[in-house]
């Protein structure tokens, strides 16, 4: 800390020692010259040096400048001015609105373009919008600010990121991820260790004329990345913390309470006596109570202790005896939380520059604790961006980065009994967390720790585990060393002294990204996993080193009313990834290392290589600013497939008609840009889940007596080859009324056709099938963003923005003679892809408790005869005549927010929202259905049937029923959540001034606040293609924090 304050305080220094030499104070205020309201940020500087201010909230400024000194007044969308000071204390200027300036610039794949201009699709998010969000990893810092967009929560667990998906599912087999490029290379790396307050924008590309010249890996969309460069004129200093607390956003599941649970175990024993047992009611009721005790562990995991287990049911009611007191209730899951789940950011950063150089430098620390108790995410980062024109015709800059991530997190998932999120949520309520003694009260050691309950005393649920001891037994940590470089070499330019040459650069840039990953899982000898080897520990070590090297040429030259855009180039893609894994038994106790444990466990190594060569070029022309046209074309060779198959042809055109500059709309004055543009292109997905799609596989495990052997467990095609996807996309862009309405409207229509699939096979050939370039599929959509700045005053500013976009997804087809891809999700012809194909409840039988279901007749071809549906309670019928019910696509989602600025204080919020689709809840439907007496039960169980008259969807309470899963467990995926909202304060200039800091701004912040849905405990947003788990919860934050500027 002493070192960056250090830092600082030189930076400080040289920043305000020139104002110091000043002789007189100028003050005024910057405004807009159409509406006389105040331009907040503006930029004031002494021409022909450093030093320079901002103008507050109000667009006021004062500097000190010399008497006969010049001014010039910068503001990002407006001309620039300059006025003489002539010995004048007080200079006011009103700055004009700058159409060109106005024409947000975009990047694009391999350079920019106008927004107003661009033929394709792309959509760009700004830091402003990006800080706004208190998260870790970037992944999650784009929802609801793209249309088209859809992501997954992420979960809760600190630092893991999100799953993005761009119009829709475009694959079955191979990936649907998006390529991410960071500063203009493809980027390999975690982005967890990408510190958000290090970016400028992320510009997504989602059709195929934005995004083919990323060619083979552009099928899914491009997300990229631009991190904050350097800029003219003073140097500028940042420092920026914010401090706050997590806690879980979504509510628990609805469970029993201890007697509930007692209630309901002891009735599903006594229905399993007369229902299934065919006892007398009165004998399966004495069975029942009977049989509680020893079912559920023993008089040790009774809490009631003034009653026995064969007491404590009173068999009038069928109720816990109404004065039983229990000697415990504890509750897994608030033993799990951490109440004081602490986040803390700090960065620091520093840019400027002149014509000549000019840089940007930032340091970064986050910590941030998990509200499951042990894990945690920290990463410590640093960039640095420099960029250097030699001379008017040769430039050259370097990106360099590193972060160290260092993050705790169980390594266990779905049903594994030491996932915490599996045992404790459902753990009955009955056992309690710590050993008891025989009057219920908690035992302790010596040293005065409460002695956990490892279940080893009968406990019929996670016998010989504790999720809570556990967790602090064990020891899990994954390190990642995260090195990044980018470096650009430039000759040419577009300054008029290149003559002839003026507009023609020669570009070559190289780009690489290193990770190096190491896992540690240590399981303690005593309790849980690790009791059966006397502990074990297991090391991964992975390094995954990418680079690019691309060369490119280009000429972008203006004549009169015609703009030319020639460029080509040559690029070369490498990726190596290492995998080195051992494993050890009869560990030392405490040690997570190797060296200490006695036998080997298991120990393996591999390395998988990845190459592209690649050549591209890209043909633009537009006529007065008018009319655009751009073909874009890409040529890729791809490692992963055989040599004569190996080359995929990828390629794009598009136009866009500026009606707001013909001649005859002059006149529309309430018209300040409209643009139409259409496009179409073909893209390839070369990710398709493995590095060697078209070769033949061995497994090596087959010994040949005393020698290796090996035998052929999958057949090679030579054919096989990209996944391909043409996409036509029809846009409408228009900014009216002097910007105070923005409006965006896009169609769009793809097609993936190869898909990758499993060609069938007879079985007698030994095989079940190979891998095939079959099958296609289809995504339709419409987006929609409309912007309003509905109030644009000198002390009040307002702006909302609304959202909304819905795709619908179409399987076209399979493999030959098959239109059916089976499970509980389908691909079926003709139906979205991931249809539920399951089971259809028709209610419970009144008279019985017993759960009926719909079935139908089928014809000779085995399809349904319609309307020959009947009720049956035969599950055999029933799983014959299964339905095809939704899927998890929504009808539509969107996002809507404002932003509000009145004097110095600021405020805005984001909200998202998603209507229709359904999601298959397995976590909710295992809690309806228990398994194994020791599992509780959701509270919806208390709509159960009980006796003959009941009406209600509930059966009869049975454990282990056999029940099918039917659509009673779709559940709405609907919702509505409440992403951020962020209250902030500017100090104002007069106070700040004589700490010489330009700005200074406090704020509070809340961060996935809240979500309402049909089900308390679903996460909707778990899953793209639906489905829940036993996992992390999602988090939500509460911050403050405070922005320095010097």
């Amino acid at each position: 800390m002493k070192k960056i304050r250090l830092v600082l305080t030189c930076l400080l220094l040289a920043v305000t020692s020139v104002a110091f030499a000043q002789n007189i104070q100028v003050s005024g205020t910057v405004t807009d010259a159409t509406d006389g309201s105040a331009l907040i940020g503006a930029s004031v500087v002494v021409k022909g040096t450093l030093v320079g201010t901002s103008t507050d909230v109000d667009g006021k400024y004062t500097i000190s400048v010399p008497a006969n000194g010049v001014l010039e007044f910068v503001y990002v969308g407006y001309t620039t001015a300059t006025m003489a000071v002539n010995g004048n204390t007080a200079l006011d200027v009103a700055l004009t609105p700058d159409a060109e300036s106005l024409d947000e610039v975009v990047m694009v794949a391999y350079g920019t373009a106008k927004k107003s201009s661009f033929t394709g699709s792309a959509a760009t998010v700004k830091t402003e919008s990006i800080t706004k969000r208190t998260v870790s990893n970037v992944a999650k810092a784009i929802e609801g600010l793209v249309a088209g967009v859809t992501t997954t929560s992420g979960g809760g667990q600190p630092g893991d990121g999100a799953s993005i998906q761009i119009r829709g599912v475009g694959s079955i087999n191979a990936s649907s991820t998006p390529l991410y490029v960071v500063d203009g290379i493809a980027f390999d790396g975690n982005l967890a260790s990408i510190n958000p307050n290090d970016i400028e924008s992320m510009t997504v590309l989602k059709d195929a004329a934005a995004a083919a010249l990323y060619g083979a890996r552009g099928a899914n969309g491009v997300v990229m990345i631009t991190t904050k460069k350097g800029s003219d004129g003073i140097a500028n200093v940042n420092f920026k913390a914010q401090v706050g607390m997590q806690q879980r956003s979504l509510k628990r599941y609805d469970v029993l309470d201890q007697r509930e649970f007692v209630e309901v175990t002891y009735e599903a024993m006594k229905n399993n006596y007369y229902f299934n047992g065919g006892y007398p009611m009165d004998v399966a009721m004495q069975y029942a109570m009977e049989d509680l005790g020893p079912t559920l562990g023993g008089e040790a995991y009774n809490p009631f202790k003034n009653y026995t287990w064969d007491t404590v049911i009173d068999p009038a009611t069928g109720k816990v005896h109404a004065d039983a007191v229990s000697a415990w209730d504890e509750d897994w899951m608030d033993e799990l939380t951490n109440t004081q789940a602490l986040r803390q950011e700090y960065q620091v950063g520093a840019n400027g520059g002149n014509e000549k150089t000019k840089y940007a430098l930032s340091v970064g620390y986050l910590k941030e604790d998990g509200v499951l108790i042990t894990t945690r995410f920290q990463r410590y980062s640093a960039r640095a961006n420099v960029d250097h024109n030699v001379t008017k015709w040769l430039a050259m800059g370097v990106n360099a980065n590193y972060a160290y991530t260092n993050s705790n997190s169980s390594q266990y998932s779905s049903t594994q009994t030491g996932n915490a999120w599996y045992s404790a949520q459902f753990m009955a309520p009955i056992y309690p967390v710590y050993r008891k003694d025989a009057e219920g009260k908690t035992m302790i050691d010596e040293f005065g720790n409460k002695l956990y309950d490892y279940g080893e005393d009968g406990r019929p649920k996670a016998g010989g585990f504790n999720v809570v001891g556990d967790l602090y037994d064990n020891h899990y940590e994954t390190l990642r060393d995260n090195v990044g470089a980018r470096t650009y070499f430039r000759l040419g330019g577009n300054d008029d002294s290149l003559g002839a040459l003026k507009g023609l650069t020669f570009t070559v840039n190289f780009g690489a990204d290193l990770t190096n990953r190491n896992i540690t899982s240590y399981y303690n000898p005593y309790h849980g996993d690790g009791a059966q080897t006397q502990g074990s520990v297991d090391k991964y070590n992975t390094r995954t080193f990418s680079y690019t090297f691309n060369q490119l040429l280009a000429y972008d030259r203006t004549f009169g009313d015609h703009h030319i855009l020639v460029q080509g180039g040559h690029e070369y893609y490498s990726y190596n990834y290492k995998y080195l894994y051992a494993s050890r038994n009869q560990v030392y106790p405490g040690i997570p290392e190797l060296a200490p444990a006695v036998t080997i466990g298991g120990a393996n190594s591999y390395s998988q290589d990845y190459r592209i060569e690649s050549y591209l070029g890209r043909l633009g022309y537009d006529y007065a600013d008018r009319y655009y046209l751009e073909a874009t074309w890409r040529t890729d060779g791809s490692s992963r497939f055989y040599k004569e198959n190996r080359w995929g042809q990828f390629w794009s055109v598009g136009g866009s008609w500026r009606l707001s500059e013909e001649p005859f709309m002059k006149g529309a004055a309430w018209m300040d840009n409209m643009t139409i543009r259409a496009s179409y292109g073909q893209l390839g997905n070369d990710d398709l889940g493995t590095y060697y799609a078209w070769q033949s596989f061995y497994d090596l495990t087959w010994a040949n007596a005393g020698n290796p052997g090996a035998l052929v467990n999958s057949l090679e095609n030579k054919t096989v080859s990209w996944e391909k996807k043409g996409t036509w996309n029809i846009g409408l862009e228009a900014t009216l009324f002097k910007r105070l309405l923005n409006i965006n409207l896009e169609y769009y229509i793809s097609k993936t056709t190869d898909l990758l699939l499993s060609n069938p096979m007879a079985m007698s050939t030994g095989f079940t099938g190979y891998s095939d370039n079959i099958g296609s599929l289809k995504n339709e959509g419409l987006e929609a963003t409309v912007r309003v700045n509905w109030l644009q005053k000198q002390n009040f500013r307002a702006s909302s923005t609304v959202m909304f976009y819905t795709n619908k997804n179409t399987v076209l087809s399979l493999t030959d003679g098959v239109d059916e891809i089976s499970g509980t999700q389908v691909i079926k012809v003709g139906l979205p892809i991931y249809t539920y194909h399951i089971v259809k409840s028709a209610g419970v039988d009144p008279a019985t408790g017993s759960q009926l279901y719909w079935a139908y007749k089928k014809d000779e071809n085995g399809d349904k005869i319609e309307g020959s549906d009947y009720i049956t309670s035969s599950k055999t019928e029933a799983q014959n005549s299964k339905y095809y019910l939704d899927s998890r696509a929504p009808k539509f989602q969107g996002s809507f927010g404002s932003d509000f600025q009145l004097g110095p204080v600021d405020f805005s919020f984001l909200t998202t929202f998603s209507y229709g689709g359904h999601v298959y809840e397995s976590v909710y439907a295992q809690s309806m259905e228990a398994m194994y007496f020791g599992d509780t039960w959701n509270k919806q169980i208390l709509r159960r049937w009980q006796k003959p008259g009941d009406v209600t969807d509930v059966p009869a309470v049975l454990v282990n029923s056999g029940r099918l899963s039917t659509d009673k467990n779709l559940i709405d995926a609907s919702y509505f959540t409440i992403k951020s909202i962020q209250l902030g304060y500017t100090l104002p200039q007069k106070w700040t001034q004589k700490a010489h800091i330009k700005g200074l701004r406090i704020f509070l912040v809340g961060d996935n606040i809240a979500m309402f849905n049909y089900l308390n405990g679903m996460d909707p947003q778990y899953s793209l293609t639906g489905g829940t788990s036993y996992s992390y919860a999602p988090t939500r934050s509460f911050s403050c924090g405070i922005d320095i500027n010097f």
